[in-house]
């Protein structure tokens, strides 16, 4: 099943927590499919190390932690999956 929408958007709604990804749901995507979501995970992941925020703002800091948490948890979850399929991503 093709990616439904923007895969970016679908990255974001992962660091938001609004999407999950386990073994199951994985396996209705194909090879290209995974690693497109692979790529926009990579990218976010990148945008949310970038973003700047005071020391003083320790809700912020937290919210900036937790997603960076449950995108390096996608990322593992999906390199996970494709080793144990022995695919190549």
């Amino acid at each position: 099943m093709p990616i439904a929408g923007n895969p970016k958007k679908l990255a974001q709604d992962v660091a938001h927590g609004f999407q999950q990804f386990n073994q199951a749901s994985l396996r209705q995507y194909t090879v290209e499919d995974l690693r497109v979501i692979l790529f926009n995970l990579n990218f976010v992941l990148r945008e949310l190390r970038g973003k700047q925020i005071p020391l003083e703002d320790i809700e912020g800091l937290k919210d900036k932690n937790n997603n960076l948490r449950r995108i390096n948890q996608a990322i593992n979850i999906i390199q996970s999956f494709a080793a144990t399929k022995g695919l190549k991503i």
